[in-house]
């Protein structure tokens, strides 16, 4: 058993703070080498996905403490049908909206309680994923999932998530035309690398939260072992190493450069699951006005885990209703 920091004691075969200092990862630049097609890919992929019929379908409306929640299905691209619930306030105005994405766990249930007063929310499940969007085909367990289709940028699972963001947005925007007004995403882990990728393309946006965003700076990623999807990636890269060039289209940090949105991010200085340097190559590449929310550990239990969600938790609402 090997000790990091206080508090942190593991028995992993490598350093989940990878050898960094707070200033060695604020230090981090985005990769060099983004492809020359990079805006081009993903101006097209959000045209397709402005261009779908959504046709959402709701479900009974039930009261769950202060909050309405039903569950929905809507069409993303490739005519995949996904699930998810929407929340709004039980009484009172709607006053600002929300896409909420999940982590490699995938969802359950919405938690409208994570949110401000006066949020209408959408919590969709990305295909593949969750209880309500598995599909045929595609593995539900982030190992797996992270590989499907990942030889090609036209068919990577990703670009597909992607797709079911913007979805998500339309379908929020459909059933709470008010909230155009002030729209945000909030995501963690996949989420928050999947959130990074659609916000720096969709300016209905105007605010996003991300909490130790996934799938920045992937050749760093590459080299750094880990016990998250990253390590299926690694692995998969190792015997094809052509891969990278795939890589390249879904890199969150390259991504991170054109959000111009302001920006909360929730980044991690030990994290075995998603590898700090990541996290933080996100949060130094954006673009626009941002706040970092600095946390112990990432993916990991520890004494202070608790309060440092809640503290988490009450930061992201004051952004939200700024």
């Amino acid at each position: 058993m090997s000790t990091t920091a206080p508090g942190l004691h593991h028995d992993l075969p490598f350093d989940p703070a990878y050898g960094h200092t707070l200033d060695t990862l604020l230090a981090i630049a985005p990769p060099p080498d983004e492809p020359s097609d990079f805006d081009d890919f993903w101006t097209a992929c959000y045209r397709r996905a402005l261009a779908v019929d959504i046709a959402p379908a709701l479900g009974p409306a039930s009261r769950v403490g202060g909050h309405l929640v039903q569950s929905i299905h809507y069409t993303s691209t490739d005519g995949v049908r996904l699930g998810g619930w929407l929340t709004s306030p039980a009484d009172g105005p709607i006053v600002r909206g929300t896409v909420y994405l999940h982590g490699y766990g995938g969802r359950a249930a919405p938690e409208p309680e994570l949110l401000p007063p006066g949020t209408a929310a959408i919590w969709p499940c990305a295909r593949g994923l969750g209880t309500a969007s598995r599909l045929p085909g595609v593995p539900d367990n982030g190992a797996g999932h992270v590989l499907h289709g990942i030889d090609s940028a036209e068919t990577y699972i990703h670009g597909g998530c992607v797709a079911d963001v913007w979805c998500a947005a339309t379908t929020l925007l459909r059933a709470h035309p008010a909230v155009a007004q002030q729209l945000a995403f909030v995501g963690d882990s996949f989420g928050g690398g999947i959130g990074a990728m659609a916000v720096a393309f969709d300016d209905r946006f105007h605010a996003v939260a991300l909490g130790v965003p996934s799938f920045g700076h992937h050749p760093l990623r590459l080299t750094l072992p880990c016990t998250g999807s990253g390590d299926a990636v690694r692995r998969h890269h190792h015997q094809h190493p052509e891969v990278i060039r795939v890589l390249r289209y879904f890199d969150a940090a390259t991504a991170a450069t054109r959000v111009r949105q302001r920006a909360h991010v929730a980044a991690a200085r030990f994290d075995p699951h998603v590898p700090p340097p990541g996290q933080f190559a996100v949060y130094n590449a954006l673009a626009g006005p941002k706040t970092l929310h600095v946390l112990t550990a990432g993916h990991f239990d520890h004494p202070d885990a608790v309060m440092e969600r809640s503290a988490l938790n009450a930061a992201r609402r004051d952004f939200l209703q700024e």
